[in-house]
């Protein structure tokens, strides 16, 4: 799983480093020629000075590449427990505590770890077994939880960058208007335009971004309630099994 994050962490990184690249090499080129719409968007890209752009862009790709990490592991973690619990659950009624252990062990996913492990403690009490399932609870929505701190950093990071091109494009009216000694359309609108286009861009990426986050915070919602359900029916389980062996 590791190694899949990696190649698809490292594939989305090279992307963005070969646009990056690209956007350098055309702000050198010549003025903007008619096309669609993705020419439009390299003219703007353009336009809206590479160099701040730039960073607009790898925020995004950044973003997206945790993103992507993200959708793979939560969609890998969210299994549906109710097969596992129910075999688990057959095994206890047998007496087959290590059979209902080689399931848990062998059922991947956050909800069998935790189940494997309230198990191996089944015959400590069912106090020591909640504790047990309450803390590695705790450290499986950790892992959960993991990288979506970077996401919300690039989704801040996104309009600051846009906002401090705005920030030099004015500069960059301000001198040219200092220079010439006017404060004509013309004199100032390539400026504003750097100002506006990084604005726009940084918002753009911060939407794209925040709407990705918005999904996984939904889909970690989900499996967190499955993990909540799941170890209060292994609890009700293991008390039965007491019940019935523990006598």
């Amino acid at each position: 799983m590791k190694k899949l994050f990696t190649k698809a962490f490292l594939g989305v990184l090279a992307a963005g480093i070969s646009t990056v690249a690209f956007a350098q090499e055309a702000a050198e080129a010549a003025a903007p020629v008619e096309g669609g719409v993705h020419q439009a968007l390299k003219t703007k890209f353009i336009e809206g000075s590479a160099d701040f752009m730039s960073f607009v862009a790898i925020a995004l790709i950044l973003g997206l590449a945790f993103v992507l990490e993200r959708i793979i592991y939560l969609n890998l973690a969210d299994v549906n427990p109710n097969g596992m619990l129910n075999e688990i659950e057959a095994a206890l009624d047998r007496g087959d505590v290590d059979g209902a252990k080689a399931i848990a062990r062998d059922t991947r996913g956050p909800i069998a770890s935790i189940a494997y492990q309230g198990l191996m403690r089944i015959d400590q009490g069912i106090d020591v077994v909640e504790k047990s399932i309450v803390a590695y609870g705790g450290v499986q929505s950790g892992l959960l939880e993991k990288n979506l701190s970077w996401i919300t950093l690039f989704i801040a990071m996104a309009p600051s960058l846009g906002f401090l091109g705005t920030v030099v494009g004015m500069i960059m009216a301000f001198d040219k208007i200092e220079r010439v000694g006017d404060i004509s359309p013309t004199v100032v609108a390539g400026g504003m335009k750097v100002a506006l286009i990084t604005t726009v861009g940084g918002l753009i990426v911060a939407l794209i971004l925040q709407v990705f986050y918005n999904y996984l915070l939904s889909k970690l919602e989900a499996i967190l309630n499955k993990m909540e359900d799941a170890s209060i029916t292994l609890l009700d389980m293991v008390i039965k099994y007491n019940v019935k062996y523990k006598k």
